[in-house]
């Protein structure tokens, strides 16, 4: 072989057009575009014949395409990119049996290197320059300004993109080849190997590259620059170019993170990432501080790597201490910033706080400091490493203490410097330079402001920040000049006083507990050259901040919570991301936010309900495990957390959260099969986290009644064997999953099928029966609540459910019967017990009474509910299958008759209507018959227990126990609802203990025990219904509360009158309690949904509010009207009650009532309209202008109307109004002056009313005798069989009026047509006072 010239890699293209030397390889001549595709012909050809060494002699070629890259046709590019691919392929093939060969001769060794640079800097070079062209065509694609884009559609793109992966993959291949030999022995050339290298680095240029569909792409150039590292020592090189490039390029961050991360799992090159993070430390900290995008690329980078290999970057985090130990301004921005973004939640603009919320989480996210951040657990390494501090501090004092320098030396020596810096002062200053420079709002900060630049030596600074504080706190301590003359010595006196006035002998004791970095600066004054103290004192600043920083995202948790039930869905669901944000960086607080966020999975908002269900999945259904068998039990374990101490109201939430989930697949059967096998405690767990498993499985057979179902005798045989006595409240849970069995009840109503029941010998009734039984005579405070589940389990699902009742009711009695005969027995010996209740002929624990009647309540309201709700659904369920079968019969002999006339059909259709409504009429009327006359009839079980029961609750001195009362009272309202007779003659007793009990559970059970009452029987309890109201005004908070959640859903449902007495739930909107205050809110909410039903009752509510018997204040008074007004959306209402509003200052007796009335008007938006009913009815309140509260109030409107921009003619009759306004008030004036002798201006004689309690809270026991509950005069005879023969009572539509005229707008008229009674007098089952948690 012909000897040939040595192929030098060019710096340049144009490097190979010109003489290089002897002996070296020089492009003869650059073939123009015409040339081009013979000369590639030709080169394939001679590629057939001699193979990759083929581009000895046609090198110029393939480099004239290059040459005119930019002007040739693609079809010649895409020719010459493939014939090239095939070269390079073709001699890497080749290469490992020509290396091996060891009879290679010295030219055959240059040839082979000569072709292989050759080859590799032609292929490398068309693929920059494809590169180049497809990134300069997705940048003329994505410029919307650019026309003619069909023209730059065909491109050669497309093979490229097709070509690139497998263009990778050969270099790479290439690269792991042993191509020393080649090199005589030698270490491959470091040129050879940047050329291979930099076509990896400009396709990572391409901004494109990090989408997803050139993964593919990104793992080839990992690759082939992992072969680089490896094979060819480009460590070094390698280290230059990436900090290069995340320096100039932000997209390369992730994608050079990911890859170092593999290089150092996959490839072993660990040293790689401390020789990175090296370089990044040794940046200068000031040239990128002017470059924002490098620090933001370094940034990207390093913390991404540190998510992906933390333990390798942790290792080598002292190189990065340069940047870590800079001046501390960022964070200090930081920590502003933060606080102002706190300070924006409570803006007015819904935008704002939604931006402020997702700045917070933003913050929270990329917080510099912790992945967790409860400031209770910072607080305590903080104390500690404050004191480690002090303790360091005092070792390296005996050290220091010798060279002693007194402040007033060291002021001394440093003066001539402050002194030229002040003179500066008086020299004209650059305008940027004086604006950088202000002081702090107060002395105290600009002090420390001052003493810190002075300390940093910045003695210019520090005058001028002086000179501007003795402008802005002239004669304030420490800015007062002692009497210079001139204004240089003034300040130089006062920074001298600063300066030795920070200057401390001893440091305090106490560490700081306060978010204040201050308390740092008290136990950190100077640094110490010793190494270990200045890092203690980094340290201390990282916790202070950190602390500081959890401290204020506490802070915004409170107000963030409250905004979950805004208006703006917007809002409600940016504080639900939140929360989800800041719980998992393990903020305590969080989880009452979590908690708070349960509700709104009703809300009719699906985008809201959709962000709960996303919340709770993020939460705890994406764990974190790697094993499927770690992931189940990390899922059960969150969501068995929940349940603990959880309210029945979070239950009813988490149930309605797992049934979405479970609808949707996303709970895997492993979950539920682990839920089993800790109820059946295969699985290791508490009795906690056992009942929690049944109360999860109970959720997801909402769903799915099959769990349950299939498991029915698992969960009598160990959740009802005999350990229940030992806590009734897995037993309890027991019987909650058990009733899910029939799946749902509304949709069971709908179906023709029969009910799901058990038959009576069931081996369920048995356990339940036994277990009740036997817990009866046992004290326990949570039998009670198992009875309750069991017997209402019983009613629901067995047959002959009122005979196992009584037989449980049977053993229970006699029981009690058998302790009282040995409590009677042993009377005589022990005496009476503190723990026992007697009437003089017996005794009996406290207890067992307790127990006997709360089950003879129990057993009373399931047995009216069984009838009212199941035995009425199934009668007509018969009913119904027996009309279908009469018709299909009738159906089919009519085919076998010719068709009667229409008329006859249609008549016939209207009776059997009418029958079928008879017949609901019928079975009502027998049920009800049953109740009234049967269940509390002598001959009844139920009757026996009547007598114990009145005892109890006519004599509370006797039976003083408040368990025992309260029970007693809910358990005499549960009789109530049997009958109408039965509970119109007891209503008088009960209203009585409802008024004067001491105890607040006996209240709250009778409220609403009222409550259902007032549903079933309407006409007996509403003469009552101001006893109702009272309760309003009860000193004890739960009280207030349940009445007021009783009276919310009796009159939502119209089963009370809401005229006047309203007024009493407007006060509960200046309740103390928040809970309170949110059931007002809510009630006054939903009644705004009824039409005009709060604009109706607001004239009411002013009247009773302002009246001075009410005991509201005024300012009290105004809180409560912001509230309600902001209901009065139309113009139309606010126009009418600026009319009634004025005329009601005619019946107005008070001074208070006019200024109340005259606020009133402020909170309306005066129309033009409004402004002419103002001047039409300004003699109602012309009179009361002399008022300045009053005349102030007008004026105010008047002053808003203004300012909403007006017409000319309007504003002409404003400025009319408002003249005769000051006219009526000067006159006013005037004639008060006149009155000065003692007479008095004729006022109108107050009403006669009738005197009240001046407090809210009504006293526990009042002066009220008997005569006062007597019973008010029923609108119905009481006797039964009279009421049964006369018609059914027209129905009631109750009508807010809102004054004594009647309004002539037919749409201001709110009348509430809805059903006064419901169909269905089911009595509403609810928990006692004392069940609530």
């Amino acid at each position: 072989m012909a000897a040939v010239r040595e192929f030098c890699l060019p710096l340049a293209p144009a490097d190979l057009l010109q003489h290089g030397g002897p002996g070296r390889y020089v492009v003869r001549e650059v073939l123009s575009a015409r040339e081009l595709p013979p000369a590639l012909a030709a080169f394939r050809a001679a590629f057939r014949a001699q193979g990759a060494l083929a581009v000895l002699q046609h090198f110029d070629c393939v480099y004239s395409v290059l040459h005119h890259f930019g002007t040739v046709g693609t079809a010649v590019k895409e020719d010459a990119l493939e014939l090239m691919m095939h070269v390079v392929s073709h001699h890497s093939n080749d290469l490992p049996a020509i290396l091996s060969d060891s009879g290679l001769s010295h030219a055959d060794r240059a040839a082979h290197l000569n072709a292989l640079k050759m080859n590799c800097y032609l292929l490398t070079g068309l693929m920059d320059a494809f590169e180049m062209e497809t990134c300069n065509n997705s940048c003329l694609e994505a410029d919307p300004g650019r026309k003619s884009r069909k023209n730059h559609a065909k491109t050669s793109g497309s093979l490229w993109e097709e070509e690139r992966e497998p263009l990778l993959q050969l270099l790479t291949r290439l690269l792991q080849l042993d191509l020393r030999q080649l090199w005589g022995g030698l270490a491959v050339e470091e040129e050879f190997v940047s050329l291979m290298t930099g076509s990896c680095y400009r396709i990572l240029e391409n901004p494109s590259i990090g989408l997803q569909k050139y993964r593919v792409t990104r793992e080839a150039l990992t690759h082939l620059l992992a072969a680089a590292l490896v094979h060819r020592d480009h460590m070094f090189s390698a280290t230059l170019k990436i900090t290069q490039m995340l320096q100039h390029f932000e997209h390369v961050a992730p994608v050079f993170a990911q890859a170092v991360s593999l290089w150092a799992k996959e490839y072993g090159l660990k040293s790689l990432v401390g020789e990175l993070l090296r370089e990044i430390g040794q940046k200068c900290p000031q040239d990128l501080a002017r470059e924002a995008s490098g620090v933001k690329g370094y940034a990207t980078f390093i913390s991404e790597l540190a998510e992906q290999i933390p333990a390798l970057v942790l290792s080598n985090m002292s190189v990065l201490l340069p940047h870590l130990d800079g001046e501390a301004l960022p964070l200090t921005q930081f920590q502003s910033v933060l606080s102002l973004a706190v300070g924006r939640l409570n803006d007015k603009s819904v935008l704002v706080v939604k931006n402020a919320i997702q700045l917070l989480a933003a913050f929270l996210s990329n917080n510099p400091f912790s992945s967790k951040l409860s400031w209770t657990d910072l607080d305590g390494p903080l104390k500690k490493e404050v004191q480690k501090l002090k303790e360091m501090r005092d070792r390296c004092r005996p050290s220091a203490v010798a060279p002693v320098i007194l402040p007033e030396e060291e002021w001394e020596a440093m003066l001539p410097e402050v002194r030229a810096a002040t003179q500066q002062l008086f020299q004209p200053l650059e305008e940027e330079e004086e604006e950088v420079l202000e002081v702090e709002e107060t002395v105290e900060r600009t002090v420390e402001q001052i003493t810190r630049v002075l300390k940093k030596l910045n003695y210019k600074r520090a005058a001028r920040l002086t000179q501007k504080a003795l402008c802005r706190f002239q004669g304030k301590e420490p800015f007062i000049g002692p009497g210079e003359e001139n204004e240089e010595a003034t300040i130089l006196g006062v920074l001298k006083r600063l300066f030795i006035g920070s200057c401390p002998g001893e440091n305090s004791e106490d560490p700081p507990h306060d978010n204040s970095s201050d308390k740092i600066e008290e136990v950190v004054q100077e640094e110490q050259p010793q190494t270990e103290l200045v890092k203690q004192k980094m340290l201390v600043h990282y916790l202070q901040d950190a602390y500081n920083f959890s401290v204020k995202i506490t802070e915004a948790l409170n107000l963030i919570s409250r905004m979950m039930y805004e208006n703006s869905v917007s809002v409600v669901q940016e504080a639900i991301e939140f929360f989800v944000t800041v719980s998992q960086f393990g903020v305590p607080q969080a989880l009452l936010g979590i908690r708070r966020m349960l509700p709104l999975i009703w809300s009719k908002e699906p985008g809201t309900k959709e962000a709960v269900l996303n919340a709770y999945r993020q939460l705890y259904l994406s764990p974190s495990e790697d094993s499927e068998r770690a992931k189940t039990q990390a899922l059960v374990h969150s969501l068995s957390l929940i349940m603990v101490d959880a309210s029945l109201g979070t239950i009813q939430c988490l149930e309605e959260i797992i049934s979405e989930f479970m609808q949707k697949d996303e709970i895997k059967p492993a979950v539920i099969q682990l839920l089993w096998e800790r109820f059946m405690e295969k699985s290791p767990c508490s009795s906690l986290e056992r009942r929690a498993a049944v109360m999860l499985l109970g959720m997801m057979a909402r769903g799915n009644p099959e769990i349950i179902g299939s498991n029915l005798d698992i969960l009598v045989t160990m959740g009802l064997s005999e350990k229940a006595c030992e806590d009734y409240r897995l037993p309890q849970e027991v019987c909650n999953v058990i009733s899910k069995l029939p799946g749902n009840p509304k949709a069971a109503l709908e179906k023709s099928s029969a009910p799901f029941r058990l038959p009576q010998n069931h081996m369920l009734f048995g356990c339940l029966s036994e277990t009740v039984s036997k817990g009866f005579a046992q004290p326990s405070c949570h039998w009670i609540p198992f009875m309750e589940a069991a017997v209402t389990l019983i009613y629901q699902l067995a047959e002959g459910a009122e005979e196992i009742c009584a037989g449980i009711l049977h053993v229970c009695s006699q029981q009690a019967l058998e302790k009282l005969q040995e409590a009677d027995e042993q009377k005589a010996d022990a005496g009476d017990s503190p723990h026992r209740v007697s009437d003089g002929a017996g005794s009996l624990s406290t207890f067992l009474l307790l127990h006997l009647v709360a089950l003879v309540g129990q057993v009373a309201l399931q047995q009216v509910a069984f009838l009212e709700v199941s035995m009425s659904t199934e009668l007509r369920r018969r009913r119904l299958l027996k009309e279908e079968k009469t018709k299909k019969q009738s159906d089919t002999s009519a085919k076998k008759q010719r068709p009667q006339s229409t008329g006859n059909e249609t008549t016939m259709e209207e009776e059997l209507g009418l029958v079928g409504a008879t017949a609901d009429d019928t079975e009502a009327e027998l049920i009800r018959g049953i109740c009234e006359t049967e269940l509390l009839d002598e001959k009844h079980l139920l009757s026996a227990f009547v007598p114990l029961v009145l005892k109890i609750c006519n004599n509370p001195g006797l039976y003083s126990d408040p368990a025992l009362s309260a029970v007693a009272a809910h358990t005499l309202g549960k009789l109530c609802v049997i009958s109408s007779e039965f509970c119109d003659s007891h209503l008088r007793l009960l209203f009585t203990m409802m008024e004067k009990s001491t105890l607040p559970d006996v209240r709250s059970n009778l409220i609403i025990a009222a409550g259902d009452l007032a549903i079933r029987f309407p006409n007996q309890v509403e003469p009552w219904t101001s006893h109702l109201y009272a309760r309003l005004r009860d000193p004890c908070p739960s009280v207030r509360q349940t009445a007021g959640l009783v009276m919310t859903h009796l009159i939502l449902k119209d089963m009370v009158k809401v005229k006047g007495q309203v007024s009493e739930m407007a006060i509960l909107l200046i309740d103390p309690e928040e809970a309170i205050v949110g059931v007002a809110q809510n009630f006054f909410g939903e009644l705004a949904n009824k039409g005009n039903a709060v604009y109706n009752l607001l004239p009411d509510i002013i009247s009773h509010l302002s009246d001075h018997n009410s005991g509201i204040e005024e300012e009290s008074f105004h809180t409560i009207m912001r509230h309600l007004f902001s209901y009065i959306t139309k113009d139309k209402q606010a126009e009418s009650l600026v009319e009634k509003l004025c005329q009601r200052f005619r019946t107005a007796r008070t001074e208070r009532q006019y200024r109340d009335l005259s606020h009133c008007l402020t909170l309306l938006p005066v129309s033009e309209r409004g402004l002419h009913k103002l001047q039409d009815n300004y003699d109602c309140f012309a009179d009361k202008l002399q008022d300045p509260a009053v005349y102030s109030c007008f004026q105010t409107v008047l002053a808003r109307f203004h300012r909403a921009g007006v017409k000319p003619e309007t504003k002409a009759l404003a400025e009319e109004l408002e003249q005769k306004l000051s006219a009526s008030h000067n006159r006013g004036l005037d004639s008060t002056e006149m009155c000065q002798d003692g007479s008095q201006t004729p006022m109108p004689a107050p009403a006669k009313q009738k005197p009240i309690a001046s407090s809210r809270r009504q006293p526990l026991n009042p002066a009220n005798t008997d005569d006062d509950f007597v019973t008010p005069p029923p609108r119905t005879h009481r006797n039964h069989k009279s009421a049964q023969k006369r018609p059914p009572r027209k129905k009631t539509i109750i009508t807010f009026s809102s004054d004594e005229e009647n309004n002539s707008e037919d749409e201001l008229l709110a009348e509430l047509r809805e059903e006064e009674t419901p169909t269905k007098t089911t009595p509403i089952t609810r928990s006692s006072a004392r069940r609530l948690r």
